[in-house]
């Protein structure tokens, strides 16, 4: 029987080479009465969706469009076909697969793909499991990125105009200098910002003195720069937003700043509030002084405090006459504007200041509202639970730093809100997120109503069910996961009242 082989690598372990993948596929189809006549190969490809997977979209195109000369596709398991955070999609394209008349098969995995019931259930437990590898280990590298962050090293992007990139081995010795992507090779080494050419940092300290003492905008700074022919650390022109850059940049005066904005595992890149940002001052050598930096944090300040909302929003409205629609970056690269993180901090988010105008983007942003909604509901939902359990004579310790409940120093609670998403047939659907590296005993999942306004109801979920437990909840689901939907919480008073030793006895 003809077959093909789908194998993908992305870093996360040397047995899942795919030469090692290819030999376990080879002699599956051997034993099988199988011969390999194609082979698909994702080289170095994450997992978490089909953007970039060039052969698993060929593979895709050729079943679909008849071309497959082969009736079986072979893949050593289920991560390998993806480690999607929806387990729907990994199903589609093996869906797509079989409508074809293509078997998948998984040779690594203790069960057959035979469209039995056992096989559909051991499938969706391996593409959660699959799943959620993948924002476990998110997780895990983003604490120790932060851990470093604090101890004073560099962490990912270019080092910016005027600094580079230096490499220290484990007993922090200088190794040398990186160069404009290139990495470091050995897990112990570390990197940190150094000063630049004297050349760059004097174009630097040229930047801040022309806009703190001869007063000039941005866009007069850039077109100066240039005029003489320089240009950025990326070899691109100078704007008026790349000088803003420079001049509100903290690293400049050897501040080491992480997470102002957020992009894991694939999402949309959202702007964090300056609270979650993770630092360490005085991580480098500056090349800038303090002094001069906060002059220039004054005048900017100044120039937006110095419009009041409305002369904003018409500033804001002018903008999209001109332009036709409106972006964080429009905003930065518009001359005598104030910048998108001052609209921001004067109206609560850019979808509030757009919405004041009367302007909807065309992708919906309102996600970005109803999740900091969320994120300011959660800590009074904490308390609300924490107060509940202690009318019932409970003892609630709670951590400051993970939000666990600790009750009566015997159990471990964590509270999850999970948002309400209409779909676009009108159908309700609920994204679960759990704290497992936090390993609680309980989770409290918080289903919130259509309008994410208020909870709707409570799922009380052990953590030896963790593992199976689905990542996304319909408006009615099987009679198993439902058996652990509450209205209230009241059922976790009889898990936290105490009993008199009479009543007991």
């Amino acid at each position: 029987m003809p077959a093909a082989e789908y194998v993908r690598m992305s870093t996360d372990h040397q047995r899942y080479s795919t030469e090692n993948q290819s030999e376990a596929i080879n002699t599956y189809a051997a034993s099988h009465g199988m011969a390999i006549v194609q082979t698909y190969r994702d080289e170095g490809k994450s997992g978490l969706d089909i953007d970039g997977r060039d052969a698993l979209r060929r593979l895709i195109d050729d079943v679909q469009a008849g071309r497959a000369n082969f009736q079986t596709i072979l893949v050593y398991d289920v991560s390998r076909w993806g480690r999607f955070q929806n387990t729907d999609e990994s199903a589609h394209y093996e869906y797509l697969c079989t409508r074809s008349g293509i078997r998948v098969v998984y040779c690594a995995e203790p069960f057959d793909n035979d469209g039995s019931p056992l096989a559909t259930i051991y499938k969706g437990i391996k593409r959660s499991m699959a799943g959620e590898y993948s924002r476990e280990l998110s997780t895990k590298v983003f604490a120790g990125q932060c851990r470093l962050v604090q101890l004073g090293y560099h962490q990912g992007g270019p080092a910016g105009y005027g600094l580079r990139r230096a490499l220290l081995d484990e007993r922090q010795d200088f190794k040398g200098e990186l160069s404009r992507g290139q990495h470091k090779s050995i897990q112990t080494d570390r990197v940190i910002l150094i000063p630049g050419p004297q050349t760059e940092i004097e174009v630097v300290q040229r930047i801040y003195q022309q806009f703190v003492y001869d007063r000039l905008p941005e866009r007069t700074i850039a077109d100066g720069l240039n005029a003489e022919g320089l240009t950025t650390d990326l070899d691109r022109p100078w704007t008026r937003g790349t000088v803003h850059q420079v001049l509100t940049n903290e690293k400049y005066i050897g501040n080491n700043v992480y997470n102002r904005t957020s992009s894991k595992l694939r999402q949309r890149t959202v702007r964090n509030a300056p609270e979650l940002w993770v630092r360490c001052d005085g991580a480098f050598q500056g090349i800038v002084s303090a002094e001069l930096f906060t002059k220039v944090r004054e005048i900017i300040l100044e120039r937006s405090h110095r419009l009041d909302d409305a002369q904003m929003l018409a500033m804001l409205r002018a903008l999209l006459d001109r332009a036709g629609s409106l972006s964080g970056l429009l905003i930065d690269e518009e001359e005598g504007m104030p910048s998108s993180t001052t609209y921001i901090s004067r109206f609560g988010g850019l979808l509030r200041a757009y919405s004041l105008i009367g302007y909807t983007p065309d992708r919906d942003y309102r996600y970005l509202e109803i999740n900091r909604a969320l994120r300011r509901w959660r800590p009074q939902v904490l308390e609300e639970v924490a107060s509940h359990l202690r009318q019932v004579g409970a003892e609630v310790e709670r951590n400051p730093q993970s939000d666990i409940l600790t009750i009566n120093e015997e159990w471990t609670a964590s509270i999850v809100i999970a948002r309400c998403q209409p779909t676009p047939a009108g159908t309700l659907r609920w994204r679960l997120r759990f704290d497992n590296h936090l390993a609680p005993d309980i989770t409290v999942a918080v289903r919130m109503d259509q309008a994410n306004q208020q909870a709707m109801d409570y799922y009380l979920i052990p953590r030896l069910d963790m593992g199976s437990w689905p990542q996304r909840l319909v408006e009615e689901n099987s009679a198993l996961i439902d058996s652990y939907r509450f209205e209230t919480l009241a059922v976790l008073d009889e898990l936290a009242a105490r009993s008199p030793l009479k009543e007991v006895s």
